[in-house]
């Protein structure tokens, strides 16, 4: 097992690749650098191997399928992930592996959005999506993480060994967030400056195509996290379409004795069987939800109990 593994997903990164595993070399001497090669066509592997990074390859095309293999590669005590485009300074590296190894923190979180990120990056939808996401899931899920989307981030060995990655792309960020809010993990916030990629590197993330795949993630997050909150809300919509449509049928009968919207009346009807039965499904699977939560600390048990199996059988081959 290693103590500190720096974990750096990589697709068409030759201009920076070489100088990002050079510095976070520099940065944790100690640490053991993986670059995970995710089909790339230019000498992004080449490169990585020469700066004295571990290379390895990853076919399914996605970070969020990157990160899945590493997570199930890698042992380690405390994890590095971290951009391959020299936008994250290695400098921030040693503290956020502290709050790993000597706190126990289970995700420390690289925030941009406080310090240079609106300066330096020079897309302004990125900027506007940034704090859109951040201000939605700190609304719908209660918490206080500082930037959602960062590439930038410091993991224990119970949150890697316990995090299910479903998410296939750049949604992975967001999925990681909230899993760690919902599992009421330790997580912190260390502020770190940001640079805007160098010249002739190009970004892979799409504002629109993968903004929308990220909103999509948390909505179906929201779902599968609180069905109770989800399904709430659609009762609530329901519930209040039947009684805005019904008040005026039942005002025309209080008045003459009549229902002349007949179809009214039964449309009403279903919508309200319709709002019952979302808000019970949402009851039903809030209890799943709270079982999982529970099965899910049995989990983090085992994990530390591994770990642990695993440090005193590397502490005995060396005694």
């Amino acid at each position: 097992m290693d103590k500190i593994a720096v974990l750096i997903p990589c697709y068409n990164e030759e201009k920076t690749v070489e100088k990002v595993v050079r510095d976070f070399k520099e940065a944790l001497p100690e640490a053991v650098i993986y670059v995970y090669n995710n089909n790339s066509t230019d000498r992004t592997a080449e490169l990585a191997n020469k700066a004295g990074a571990v290379v390895k390859n990853e076919y399914m095309q996605g970070k969020g399928n990157v990160i899945r293999r590493m997570f199930r590669d890698i042992d380690a005590q405390c994890y590095i992930m971290v951009d391959g485009d020299d936008t994250y300074p290695a400098k921030h590296a040693e503290s956020m592996a502290k709050l790993v190894l000597e706190k126990n923190v289970d995700m420390v979180v690289g925030d941009r959005l406080s310090s240079t990120y609106f300066s330096e990056n020079k897309r302004p939808f990125h900027n506007f999506g940034n704090t859109i996401v951040r201000k939605s899931i700190n609304l719908l899920f209660h918490n206080d993480i500082k930037d959602i989307m960062t590439g930038y981030r410091a993991f224990s060995y119970e949150f890697v060994k316990t995090f299910p990655v479903l998410s296939k792309g750049f949604e992975i960020e967001t999925e990681m967030s909230i899993h760690a809010v919902d599992k009421n993990m330790h997580v912190e916030n260390v502020i770190i400056d940001y640079r805007d990629r160098p010249e002739g590197s190009e970004s892979k993330l799409n504002t629109y195509s993968d903004g929308i795949k990220v909103l999509k993630t948390i909505l179906r997050l929201y779902r599968t996290y609180n069905p109770m909150g989800f399904f709430g809300i659609v009762a609530l919509l329901l519930a209040v379409i039947s009684a805005v449509f019904f008040i005026p049928v039942i005002s025309t009968w209080l008045r003459t004795g009549l229902v002349p919207n007949f179809p009214t009346l039964i449309v009403c009807g279903f919508t309200m069987i319709a709002a019952i039965q979302s808000f019970f499904a949402g009851l039903q699977l809030q209890t799943m939800v709270q079982k999982n939560r529970q099965d899910f600390e049995m989990n983090l048990q085992r994990a530390a109990r591994e770990k642990r199996r695993c440090l005193e059988d590397e502490k005995n081959i060396e005694d």
